[in-house]
C-alpha cells in the first residue's frame, strides 16, 4: 500500500488536523524549574507524564526487535480500537467487519462511532469463512477488518490472515492480546510487507497488568503517526508507564508465571474432561478455556452460588462458559465446585 492510498483511507478532517501541543511537547528536558504546565509544585504525582512514552517504547523496541517509532502506547487496547475507528471511518458512512464470535469492544466502538458493522460468522472450527468474506471485500465503504487471534472467546489462533491482507485494501487490525500464550508466531514480522496491518498487543494478560491499562499497537510508521496525532496528550499515566517498564525488566518472572499458567491450563483441561456437566473443552492457545456444558446458564449460576465466577458465553457459543486459568488453588476450587454440582 502506497502512502497516497493510505491517505485515501483516512478521514479528511483527521488528515488535516493540527494535533494538540502540550507543555511536554514543547520542552522535554528532565532538569529545570517547571512553570509551563500549570502543575501543582507539590506532591508525588504532580508532574504530567511523558506524552510519547519514549522510555517504554524504546524498551519495547529492544524486547520486540521492532522500531520504536512504529509503536503506539494506548490507555488499554480499547483506546486503540476507538482511535482506529475515528481515524479511518466517517460516521454514518463507512463500514467495519468482524468475525463472530469475538471480542465485544469492536462492536461497541463501532456503535459509538456510528459505523455500520458487518458480522461474518466463523466456521464450525472457528476459522475465517473466506467464501462469505469475498462478498464484502469490494465495498469501497469497508475501511476496517478486525481479527482477534488467538480469538476471544474461542481461544484458537486464526489461520490464513495473510490472505485477508492480500485481498483487502483497507486496514486489518489483528488483536494479539493472548499471543504470549500461543505457539503461533505474532504477525509483527509481516508489518513491513503489509502497511495496512496494525497489530495490537497488551500488558493486561500475560504480563499481569490489567489494572494499569497499557495497550500497544505496532504498525506502519504513517499509521502510527495518525494514532499519535489524535490521541489525548497524556493518555497513559506515569505510574502505569513505570509499571510496564518494571514488568519488562522482570522477564524471568514473566516467563515463570506464564509457564505456571500454561501448565495449569493443561491440568485443568484434563480434569474438566471427566466432569459430568462438561460436554466439551475446546482447544485453546490463550489463558482461558471455552467449555461446553450440559446447561451453561445453570452451571454458571451454580458456580456463582459457590463464589466461583466464570463468564457465561451462551449468547455467543451455545451452552458454553469461558473459564480463565487461575492459580493452582483457584483452579482446584473450580473443580471441586463442578464435582459437587455433578454429584447432586
Amino acid at each position: 500500500m502506497q502512502k497516497t492510498e493510505l491517505n485515501k483511507l483516512v478521514r479528511k478532517n483527521i488528515l488535516f488536523l493540527e494535533p494538540y501541543s502540550s507543555a511536554r511537547d514543547e520542552f522535554s528536558g528532565a532538569d529545570g524549574v517547571f512553570l509551563d504546565a500549570n502543575e501543582n509544585p507539590f506532591g508525588e504525582f504532580n508532574r504530567y507524564p511523558d506524552p510519547h512514552q519514549k522510555l517504554l517504547k524504546q524498551r519495547l523496541s529492544e524486547v520486540k526487535s521492532f522500531p520504536a517509532e512504529q509503536i503506539f502506547v494506548g490507555n488499554g487496547s480499547d483506546e486503540v480500537i476507538d482511535l482506529v475507528f475515528r481515524i479511518f471511518c466517517n460516521p454514518g458512512e463507512d463500514k467495519a467487519l468482524i468475525f463472530t464470535p469475538t471480542y465485544g469492544m469492536y462492536e461497541v466502538s463501532a456503535a459509538i462511532n456510528e459505523v455500520e458493522l458487518i458480522k461474518v460468522p466463523l466456521t464450525s472450527s472457528f476459522q475465517l469463512d473466506f467464501e462469505t468474506l469475498e462478498n464484502y471485500l469490494d465495498d469501497e465503504k469497508l475501511k476496517l477488518i478486525f481479527i482477534c487471534s488467538p480469538n476471544n472467546p474461542t481461544g484458537n489462533s486464526i489461520q490464513h490472515i495473510e490472505t485477508v491482507l492480500q485481498k483487502f485494501h483497507g486496514i486489518v487490525v489483528v488483536d494479539e492480546a493472548y499471543i504470549d500464550f500461543s505457539n503461533t508466531l505474532s504477525l509483527l514480522s509481516q508489518i513491513a510487507e503489509y502497511p495496512n496491518l496494525l497489530v495490537m498487543q497488551t500488558f493486561s494478560k500475560a504480563w499481569g497488568l490489567a489494572a494499569a491499562r497499557v495497550g500497544l499497537a505496532y504498525g506502519d510508521k504513517q499509521v502510527i503517526s495518525f494514532l499519535n496525532k489524535i490521541k489525548p496528550p497524556y493518555n497513559v499515566s506515569g505510574p502505569n508507564q513505570s509499571a510496564a517498564l518494571n514488568a519488562l525488566d522482570d522477564f524471568s518472572g514473566f516467563q515463570q508465571r506464564k509457564a505456571i499458567i500454561l501448565q495449569q491450563k493443561s491440568w485443568l483441561e484434563n480434569q474438566l474432561a471427566s466432569v459430568a456437566v462438561v460436554l466439551k473443552v475446546y482447544p485453546s492457545e490463550s489463558n482461558f478455556l471455552l467449555v461446553e456444558m450440559t446447561d451453561a446458564i445453570a452451571v454458571y449460576n451454580a458456580l456463582v452460588e459457590q463464589k466461583v465466577i466464570t463468564r457465561n458465553r451462551h449468547s455467543l457459543v451455545k451452552n458454553c462458559i469461558r473459564i480463565t486459568v487461575g492459580s493452582p488453588e483457584e483452579n482446584r476450587k473450580l473443580l471441586e465446585a463442578l464435582v459437587r454440582m455433578s454429584d447432586v
